[in-house]
């Protein structure tokens, strides 16, 4: 069997590790993947954007199964080019990626579909959006661009001017270009987040265990937006009657509301929910496996993913019931010097094997490149190649386990300029211990 991996990132590491162990005995390809994936995988150097380039590599290797990645290779159209080939593909097509690369096009399917989410207002002019604003009566809004922004087109304004400033960048000084054409003015809800992720094979939809990752890059929640500086698996209070309940009230009506409008949707539903003190709402959702939630899911999955993955592409996924082992999993994420606002590259990095031989860790490669031949027998050096460079993960029995052993793996490994949060998964063990609730008081499945 002949598995391609679309992405170099540390979710695409983590795909292609979990794939490497299956019981298929896959030969994977990952293009264009990194420095730690090519210890685990042949590397394709295509960009995850060059849909020719990538069309033409499986025209000739006509792998068995296609895992995309990130998502603007599906919003353009990947899998739907791949599939006119004849080839399998896991990834849904442009129509359904517009749950993602279309914030508006989202909230219209929840709209149909009656999931539950905040009020929102469309806007195509600054003036319209200004005159909204005037209106509101409540602060923080939040501001979106409306398609594909790397994730930086949400913005939370604390106040009118605030807001103000982020329509003025997205629709007058085209901040974001064509992704802020449209742009959304939405209720800013407050509580607990929680990303499931739910395999999809266009009747099916199965669960994946639910997790939580930690977007601001300091301590305490403060600071800029990252792409997440971490995450944990499971989330304490959030079991299967709540996956039930987000199934039944946000997953199912969302898929049903898809179908209707002729959209099958085949891959991975990313739903991003938030438990606020009215109840389950759905924040966003997008259209691939997240990261660094990935990092966090796959170490306690039992079953085999290719199998998992082969099933929903083939439209076999009914009767499927994922297993997982019992510890906890936590992800720390270290970042290069200067994230988000930049990267830095070239920083030699060290300690990557000590960490890895520690036990129950696995380190995944996001931002890396080989630093050049070292010479002799030793393996080339590893450098930083992008903001989020590692993700730490590991496993325990309770999450002050797993935790102790996740940032070991962190103080085992050495970058200048390395960043990496402190309190990833500190509420998680305040939270299985009872010192703490996650969710609001009250608050039922």
């Amino acid at each position: 069997m002949r598995v391609l991996v679309v992405g170099g990132g540390g979710r695409e590491h983590a795909l292609v590790h979990s794939f490497s162990r299956s019981s298929l005995r896959p030969q994977v390809f990952c293009a264009p993947g990194n420095a730690g994936i090519a210890a685990e995988a042949d590397c394709v150097p295509v960009g995850a954007e060059d849909l020719e380039g990538l069309l033409d590599f499986a025209t000739r290797e006509r792998p068995d199964l296609t895992v995309v990645g990130p998502e603007a290779p599906l919003v353009d159209g990947l899998a739907d080019r791949f599939r006119e080939r004849g080839l399998l593909v896991f990834g849904p097509d442009a129509h359904a990626a517009q749950m993602e690369g279309s914030k508006v096009f989202a909230k219209e399917v929840m709209d149909e579909g009656g999931a539950p989410t905040g009020a929102y207002s469309r806007h195509t002019s600054a003036e319209s959006a200004f005159a909204a604003l005037a209106a509101q009566s409540a602060y923080p809004v939040v501001v979106k661009a409306d398609g594909l922004a790397a994730g930086k087109g949400v913005i939370i304004a604390a106040d009118e001017a605030e807001a103000r400033d982020a329509v003025e960048s997205m629709l007058v000084a085209r901040s974001f270009g064509a992704a802020g054409d449209v742009v959304l003015i939405e209720e800013h809800l407050t509580g607990s987040e929680v990303s499931l992720l739910v395999l999809c094979d266009g009747e099916t939809a199965v669960p994946l265990a639910p997790a939580q990752d930690y977007k601001r890059i300091f301590a305490g929640d403060r600071g800029p937006n990252t792409g997440g500086m971490g995450s944990y698996c499971p989330v304490p209070g959030f079991g299967p009657q709540a996956v039930d309940a987000a199934m039944d009230t946000v997953v199912q009506p969302v898929l049903d509301a898809l179908r209707r409008r002729g959209i099958t949707y085949r891959g991975v539903l990313y739903a991003g929910l938030i438990v606020t003190a009215d109840g389950l709402k759905v924040l966003e959702f997008n259209c691939r496996f997240g990261d660094p939630e990935t990092q966090a899911v796959l170490p306690r999955l039992e079953s085999d993913l290719l199998e998992l993955c082969l099933a929903a592409a083939s439209g076999e996924l009914a009767g499927a019931a994922p297993s997982w082992v019992a510890e906890d999993c936590v992800t720390v994420v270290m970042a290069s010097a200067g994230y988000p606002a930049s990267s830095h590259k070239g920083d030699v990095i060290e300690g990557l094997e000590a960490a890895a031989a520690l036990p129950g860790v696995t380190v995944y490669h996001a931002g890396t490149a080989v630093a050049g031949d070292s010479g002799g027998t030793r393996p080339p050096a590893v450098a930083t190649a992008g903001g989020r460079v590692l993700a730490v993960s590991a496993l325990g029995g309770g999450f002050a386990a797993a935790r102790e052993r996740a940032y070991e793996g962190i103080r085992a490994i050495r970058f200048d300029g390395a960043q990496t949060r402190p309190d990833i998964a500190e509420r998680a063990v305040r939270a299985q211990t009872g010192e703490i609730s996650l969710f609001p008081e009250g608050w039922r499945p």
